[in-house]
């Protein structure tokens, strides 16, 4: 089995589309979807006609719920732009999005947690606003119950693998589309990958298991850049334009 797996999108198409080109060069035809697709100061319209062409497996994100769950004279702020873009067969797919799904009898998908869509699985946040790898045993609680061996999440946009102690593995692909954001759940903090480059992974079975291989995709970030900062977002501006949280 060899597969890709995309996460945290938001949409950012001209990050996609290099992704996909990415995945193609590698000689890979399918793909997982690990949620919060489109929301953001981007290209939410665009990028959701591309993913719902893929007709990729893929589970919703806690920014895919509120895009779908909120009043459109309330929409959060990381949802209006996006959400203004979006057509109702857009929204029509979103809301058919499950919770989690099961990649050919032998992968989990969710976009952060099996019991929750805004809680970190990989990483924790002190009070102090410092994101650090959680503890294996709170990893490991949060995967009771699970069968597959190999579990796939996003959320934290954060590239990165656990084994846990009976072998299976955690994989966060990183995010497509947005390097690096501020957040005040459940302290304030940001979330920062350095680098503006597009993140995903490959997942390959070999004869020692799984094994990911993660990659950084090149493509033209200053130009979402400049769009963020046309529809009025510096934060993202800065954001795509650096890897680092404005």
């Amino acid at each position: 089995m060899r597969f890709a797996a995309i996460a945290d999108v938001h949409g950012n198409h001209l990050a996609l589309e290099a992704v996909l080109a990415d995945i193609r060069a590698q000689g890979i035809d399918e793909i997982v979807n690990l949620g919060d697709c489109l929301s953001g100061p981007l290209e939410a319209g665009r990028t959701a006609d591309l993913l719902i062409g893929l007709n990729a497996l893929t589970v919703r994100g806690n920014h895919d719920r509120y895009l779908t769950d909120s009043p459109a004279d309330a929409m959060p702020s990381w949802e209006e732009h996006a959400y203004s873009q979006l057509s109702a067969h857009h929204l029509a797919w979103l809301r058919s999005l499950p919770f989690s799904a099961v990649y050919r009898d032998a992968v989990y998908l969710c976009h952060a947690t099996p019991g929750h869509d805004e809680t970190y699985w990989l990483e924790k946040v002190s009070p102090a606003g410092h994101v650090y790898l959680k503890p294996l045993e709170e990893i490991e609680a949060l995967a009771a119950g699970i069968d597959q061996p190999l579990i796939l999440c996003g959320h934290s946009h954060i590239p990165r693998v656990v084994r846990l102690g009976d072998g299976r593995m955690i994989v966060n692909p990183g995010s497509v589309g947005c390097p690096a954001y501020g957040d005040d759940m459940p302290y304030d903090h940001k979330v920062e990958t350095g680098h503006p480059l597009a993140s995903y992974c490959i997942i390959a079975t070999t004869a020692s298991g799984w094994l990911p291989q993660f990659r950084s995709v090149a493509y033209d970030h200053m130009a979402m850049s400049r769009l963020a900062a046309q529809n009025g977002r510096s934060d993202w501006s800065v954001a795509l334009a650096t890897g680092w949280a404005g």
